[in-house]
């Protein structure tokens, strides 16, 4: 009896698993920011070989020197692994033939009109084809819209002629990093994973299941792409409705703080999400939009979703009108007002400003002719799109008392707050910050 030889499929499988459960595979993080370093660092800690691409020279020469950048990066952690060369990084793209497992981590942004801009995506998807080699398996994990996986990137690779989940495994598993969260981390955060084949499934589950403690595997790249859009989706909409409360609250002269605080005691059927000047970050405030993008090309609108969105965003003008009313009761007008923001973060304890609702605060008040500085300990300067360079300011009596309104956008725990409502004339407090104050309240207005 002959016996029958194993297919390609099977010896590319089973050379690349092989790899990754020796640790002996060549890791490449497209991307290494927010996403991507902290990704690197795990996989270099259990001994991958591992390489950081990015187009930004500065972060690869941070990398090459092991000095970090990123705050949910262990400083120690970093320079152990880049010392000990399991950690390097490049910018030269050229190198991504020489890794078995490619890890896509690139920003996915908004234009300016709203729809998703996933440029970055298919500038690495070609850079990729250009170095694509039997036995290796491409994962992408930038947060997008359902289908991308295989509408954009699959056809890109498919180019070569090489055939998927037989010489290379593609698959996506959306990255789950919540900046400054201390208790889940990208070790123990459970990894979802949707596979174009099930060959492609396995061998990026293996992969995932080297660092990862849960990894759960779905049904398609599609599914998994749609598990992160709705996680975040879930977010932004509730996170509306609560701040469409605090709208109405204002109307009705009732604190909004008090009634969250006493419906989050009910022991079911409740969860506490808080108002605030709007929503931040690399996700929430966009993929409720990439979602609604796609569902237009289906000619579904997801109207929910879409007014959830319009909440979210009115939110700025929203706290910039309280600034005007609480420079009305001075006698003052918001033209030539003197304003201090406190944090730029778009949460607290983070030095990440992306999409901050704070900046846009900012612009509207300099654009009221309002005299604008911040002070944020986590960002001491920023530059926003248009090229304009902000610094973070002292936070001194002076510049509390030389303040016609201090507005907190972010609550910082480090934030003295009740030195601020000491020398403050006024106080808007968008996030419930000055909670524990309890002397000198009569110049605090909440949100």
């Amino acid at each position: 009896m002959e016996l029958l030889k194993p297919s390609p499929a099977n010896d590319e499988r089973a050379d690349l698993v092989a790899k990754i459960e020796t640790h002996s595979a060549t890791v490449g993080v497209v991307g290494i920011g927010y996403v991507g370093l902290p990704l690197a660092v795990e996989k270099a800690k259990v001994g991958f070989p591992v390489v950081g691409f990015d187009r930004n020279p500065l972060r690869v020469n941070q990398v090459a020197q092991g000095l970090n950048y990123i705050r949910d990066v262990d400083d120690d952690e970093l320079a152990a692994v880049v010392y000990n060369g399991r950690l390097s990084a490049t910018t030269d793209f050229s190198r991504l033939g020489t890794c078995d497992v490619i890890v896509i981590c690139v920003p996915t942004p908004l234009t300016k009109n709203l729809d998703p801009d996933i440029s970055y995506i298919k500038h690495v998807g070609e850079a990729i084809a250009g170095q694509l080699r039997p036995g290796q398996l491409i994962c992408l994990e930038s947060t997008t819209y359902p289908g991308t996986t295989e509408e954009v990137l699959l056809p890109l690779l498919a180019a070569t002629g090489l055939v998927v989940g037989r010489d290379y495994f593609l698959a996506f598993s959306p990255e789950r990093v919540d900046p400054g969260n201390k208790r889940y981390t990208t070790r123990n955060t459970n990894k979802v994973v949707g596979g174009v084949t099930p060959v492609c499934l396995d061998v990026a589950a293996a992969f995932y299941q080297q660092t990862i403690f849960d990894v759960l595997r779905v049904s398609s790249p599609r599914v998994a792409e749609m598990t992160k859009v709705f996680e975040n989706t879930f977010r932004a909409v509730n996170i509306a409705l609560v701040n469409e409360m605090a709208l109405l609250c204002d109307r009705l002269k009732v604190n909004i703080w008090d009634v969250i605080d006493a419906a989050a005691t009910k022991p079911f059927g409740i969860m506490r999400f808080d108002p605030g000047p709007g929503v931040g970050g690399h996700c929430i405030p966009l993929d409720p939009f990439y979602l609604a993008w796609k569902a237009r090309e289906f000619d579904f609108h997801v109207r929910f979703i879409e007014l959830a969105g319009e909440i979210n965003i009115a939110m700025p003008y929203f706290v910039r009108d309280k600034i005007l009313r609480a420079l009305n009761e001075q006698g003052k007008p918001l033209k030539d007002a003197r304003i201090l923001a406190i944090g730029v973060a778009y949460k607290k304890d983070i030095e990440d400003w992306r999409e901050s609702p704070a900046v846009k605060v900012l612009d509207l008040l300099e654009r009221e002719g309002a005299r604008v500085d911040y002070h944020d300990p986590f960002v001491p300067s920023f530059q926003e799109d248009d090229g304009k360079l902000r610094h973070s300011v002292p936070l001194t009596k002076d510049v509390l008392k030389g303040s016609d309104c201090v507005v907190v956008l972010t609550d910082h725990t480090t934030i003295d707050w009740q030195t601020i409502v000491d020398h403050a004339v006024a106080v808007v407090d968008t996030r419930n910050a000055t909670r524990a104050v309890r002397d000198g309240r009569d110049n605090v207005v909440l949100l």
